[in-house]
């Protein structure tokens, strides 16, 4: 059995190598690092994939987050909503805007943000919800842009982990992740399901007029050389990160069908394993109560499982003693964490995410994991909790 890894690029590099290769041999050839073809190519190959007006490329997600506030005008002291069981670059870039940061808790079964616990935190100093699609799920998105629009705030996605998912609305439509808010923010992190060989990000929206603010303010707030037209920052997608998304975008719809097919492999060997809880679907619009069959509503970027009456961090341990890497994602919930405690929270409001921290963990998840693999990381995990 070749070497279990949490994310395996080199294995997914070896299938894509040639195209890589070539990408950015030519970018080399040409020398255009900075806003060159590559960069252009590959923000219309994406608006076309996610069916979005819009792709604005940037240097990292974390910057596209930030960038998005910008571009909507987010004043100092604006509440923005966002999920407490999430990374902390959520709720990093509203508090580097002067936001004020709302946090709230989220459901059980997808991880997502309480629309419930959403409302309950709405004021009149409310000015926008962050939805984080976490772990490739959409959160329940009909329910937040119902919201906002009863309380006229902006909705930005936080597609980090869930490029090429799909939602699927009440009345049937069916749109992309990242194309259901206001606008919405990518990372291109290596490990992502789309990731580059370095950092990038990039923000997606329909709105031709907030699309050209965010352009000037990738730019130093340029539209013309020289020329400052607003406040921004300097961060742009390189050429040679651009490259090598052009050879894995036409592969994206394969990576999370295998991470799909993985997830239910996983999921078919726990299933009468009454100390674990595997991962669902949101089954509205699709065909089953568990890993839907029928269309790409998780993406699956983590496989996390909720272990119950079980020591977790014993489980890791053995885990790892067993050369199976595995993650705890979060150990920590952002209301708890040092630069974000506030007395505004108590610990009453939260208590999924409270309980979550303290049963959650992810299997390795990536595209190039084989049968052989999952056999053994499943044994070596049920052994475990049914000792």
């Amino acid at each position: 059995m070749k070497k279990i890894q949490m994310v395996d690029l080199k294995g997914q590099y070896e299938t894509i190598k040639e195209q890589v290769n070539n990408s950015i041999q030519e970018v080399l050839e040409t020398s255009a690092y900075i806003n060159g073809p590559h960069v252009h190519k590959f923000q219309e190959e994406l608006e076309q994939y996610l069916g979005v007006k819009h792709v604005i490329p940037c240097a990292n997600g974390t910057d596209a987050l930030q960038i998005a506030m910008m571009g909507l005008g987010l004043k100092p002291g604006d509440e923005v909503i966002t999920a407490d069981f999430t990374f902390a670059a959520t709720v990093e870039v509203i508090a580097l805007l002067k936001l004020t940061p709302v946090l709230v808790d989220v459901e059980p079964d997808t991880f997502n943000i309480d629309p419930a616990a959403i409302e309950k935190a709405i004021t009149p100093k409310t000015k926008a919800i962050v939805p984080v699609h976490l772990f490739g799920q959409a959160a329940n998105m009909d329910a937040i842009l119902a919201l906002a629009e009863k309380h006229n705030l902006f909705v930005i996605e936080d597609n980090a982990q869930a490029i090429g998912a799909t939602y699927t609305f009440k009345n049937g439509e069916k749109k992309k992740t990242g194309n259901l808010g206001h606008v919405a923010s990518t990372s291109f992190f290596p490990s992502k399901n789309l990731g580059c060989y370095g950092d990038g990000g990039a923000i997606f929206t329909n709105d031709d007029k907030l699309a050209h603010t965010i352009r000037g303010i990738v730019n130093h707030g340029m539209y013309e050389r020289y020329h400052h037209d607003v406040v921004g920052v300097n961060s742009r997608l390189d050429s040679i990160q651009a490259a090598v998304l052009r050879a894995k975008l036409p592969n994206l719809d394969t990576y999370n069908n295998a991470r799909r097919t993985a997830a239910r492999k996983y999921s078919a060997a726990f299933a009468d394993i009454e100390n674990i809880i595997t991962p669902v679907t949101n089954s509205r619009g699709c065909d089953s109560d568990g890993i839907c069959n029928t269309c790409n509503c998780h993406v699956f970027h983590q496989y996390t499982l909720k272990i119950k009456n079980i020591d977790r961090d014993a489980l890791v341990a053995h885990l790892k003693a067993n050369n199976i890497p595995c993650g705890v994602y979060y150990p920590i919930p952002l209301h708890s964490q040092k630069a974000y405690v506030d007395s505004r929270y108590r610990e009453e409001d939260f208590p999924v995410t409270n309980q979550l921290i303290k049963e959650v963990i992810s299997l390795p998840m990536h595209t190039e994991l084989d049968n052989e693999q999952i056999d053994f990381i499943t044994k070596t995990v049920i052994d475990f909790v049914t000792k």
